[in-house]
């Protein structure tokens, strides 16, 4: 946010012409009036795409991008992360996440941070996508790109069917989108407890894991639209 923030504040706040211009003249324009936003931008993912795919690490395939431990048939056990869970551990040693997901999963000896230092960069990248939703773009940045996409064509398909047609009014998404601090808080205090999650029995497969969080998320949707239903919504 910071740094959208200090993009928008030197480079932004252009006013986008809306008279006798073509759709398409103004889908290119939140483009063009905005170019040194997205020098930077693209600046930014050129660094991680390098450091990702061209970095050497020691004891490590270049450009790994695996689980580590037991992943890969466990060629690269202390490979967690690659690149970026090399960084980190080169910035803050020990003081790292040490509970990734991968741990369970894969096994893993090594801490790894999936919010990390290199990861920052692809936030930055998500948040400017988000800030300039309404352009046309094209790019390759696989999650990245494919999560900006999705996200794109969900919006512009809930827009079409709630906002413009009627057909439906955003339930049940709607309840937890309207205490969405609540939910989110409320998770983190007690998304590590009975009934939220549980001690799982099959610790090394997918499927547990994926059913867990699709029951979380029932419950917090239950709970969000009971809250509605009271009228109590939890605001800053």
């Amino acid at each position: 946010y910071f740094v959208l923030s200090l993009l928008q504040t030197f480079w932004g706040q252009k006013e986008i012409p809306l008279g006798a211009v073509s759709s398409a003249v103004k889908s290119t324009l939140d483009v063009v009036l905005y170019w040194p936003q997205w020098l930077i931008i693209i600046l930014l993912e050129a660094v991680w795409l390098c450091t990702t795919f061209l970095m050497p690490v020691p004891n490590c395939p270049t450009g790994y991008l695996g689980a580590g431990g037991i992943g890969d048939d466990g060629l690269y056990a202390n490979c967690t992360g690659g690149a970026a869970g090399y960084i980190d551990s080169w910035m803050f040693g020990d003081n790292m996440y040490r509970y990734p997901s991968c741990k369970e999963m894969y096994r893993t000896t090594q801490p790894f941070d999936p919010e990390g230092v290199l990861g920052t960069i692809n936030s930055i990248v998500m948040g400017f996508l988000g800030m300039q939703f309404q352009m046309y773009f094209s790019l390759s940045l696989s999650y990245v790109t494919c999560m900006g996409c999705s996200s794109f064509l969900l919006l512009g398909g809930m827009y079409f069917v709630i906002d413009m047609k009627g057909w439906w009014g955003g339930q049940p998404f709607i309840y937890p989108g309207m205490n969405s601090i609540f939910v989110y808080v409320g998770h983190s205090l007690l998304g590590f407890y009975f009934p939220f999650s549980w001690e799982m029995r099959f610790q090394h497969s997918h499927w547990e894991w994926l059913f867990q969080s699709l029951w979380a998320t029932a419950l917090w949707v239950l709970i969000a639209y009971l809250l509605y239903r009271k009228k109590f919504f939890l605001k800053i």
